[in-house]
């Protein structure tokens, strides 16, 4: 199973690239394809089309757009489930200590990442930052005990 994260601009510009790929590295998980992208408007609008006609969706245009985000696929067994537990509550004044927005992130406007929520989600979001040919296929040496 696959998913796609983004580490959005706010992310990136804070320098908590590494702490945040490690956290899904640290738990098993295998990163298969990523990528350093600035978002076309286009490109925003289609990841974002399901918040289409909501109050919140120019803001959320203008702030995934409005500098670098990470573009990752992560590969694992039940990776959607544990990639959202990883992450937290969309809200970072609410999420729990000890997930990524939990412990980065105070408010909803700037919450550091984003995380498909569903196996459909998925399948809709990664062919828009991912091609085929990016995809890497690898073995983890820690395989057998994880």
């Amino acid at each position: 199973m696959r998913t796609l994260v983004l580490i959005k601009p706010d992310g990136v510009i804070r320098s908590k690239i590494g702490e945040i790929i490690s956290r899904f590295e640290n738990k098993g998980l295998k990163i298969v394809a990523l990528k350093m992208v600035k978002l076309t408007k286009q490109k925003a609008e289609q990841h974002y089309a399901v918040h289409k006609g909501k109050p919140f969706y120019d803001s959320l245009l203008n702030y995934i757009t409005s500098g670098p985000l990470i573009a990752i696929m992560i590969e694992g067994d039940n990776c959607i489930e544990i990639v959202r537990k990883l992450v937290g509550a969309t809200n970072g004044a609410k999420a729990e200590p000890g997930t990524i927005r939990g412990d980065f992130s105070t408010g909803i406007d700037f919450n550091l990442i984003h995380a498909s929520d569903s196996e459909d989600s998925a399948a809709y979001e990664m062919p828009i930052f991912f091609e085929e040919k990016e995809i890497m296929s690898y073995e983890r040496a820690d395989k057998a005990w994880l």
